[in-house]
């Protein structure tokens, strides 16, 4: 028989501690992947049943869900930079459709968890209440999808007191969303 002195005893102790740790860290580990695996399987599931409820509901009214936004959604430049010119051009186009004074835009910087296929801008422009809502409704439902975040509205210095449709500065802080392209 093996007879252990106390410092080996200790030692033994010890191992058996940090052996058992191990094996109930690997027991943890397992179940852990096991859970999520399940949770995993259920999510395909329930994905499964929903594109197969949504072809069905699209056959139903004669027509196909589309899987991805159409290409015209996203802004389409080799860079960001390009991306970002692209999308003032946009906003300047629509600002000139509805006679508004675009003051100035440029980029907005990215914050740090900013995705990276988001391309922002912030533009001041000076026009009336009507235009103001014929321009929000391009922006917002024309293509490139165009997403605005921020919007500050105040009477513009120029504006008379009294006057029927007034014209107001706009602060506005747009989102579109941006796909490297081959140009």
């Amino acid at each position: 028989m093996l007879k252990f002195d106390h410092e080996q005893a200790i030692a033994l102790g010890a191992l058996g501690v940090v052996l058992l740790g191990c094996a109930l860290a690997v027991g943890l580990s397992i179940g852990a992947r096991s859970g999520a695996l399940q949770e995993l399987a259920e999510r395909h599931e329930m994905l499964s049943r929903l594109q197969i409820q949504a072809r069905q509901g699209s056959a139903a009214h004669g027509r196909l869900i589309a899987g991805a936004a159409p290409a015209a959604a996203f802004l389409d430049a080799p860079t960001p930079g390009l991306a970002s010119a692209e999308l003032q051009t946009y906003l300047a186009r629509v600002a000139a459709e509805q006679q508004a004074a675009l003051m100035a835009s440029g980029p907005e910087p990215t914050a740090r968890d900013d995705a990276l296929d988001a391309i922002r801008i912030q533009a001041t422009l000076e026009l009336n209440l009507k235009s103001l809502q014929a321009m929000l409704y391009r922006l917002e439902s024309g293509t490139p999808y165009v997403f605005v975040e921020t919007l500050a509205v105040q009477p513009s210095t120029a504006t008379q007191r009294g006057a029927e449709d007034p014209t107001l500065r706009l602060t506005i802080g747009v989102r579109a969303l941006w796909r490297r392209g081959q140009t």
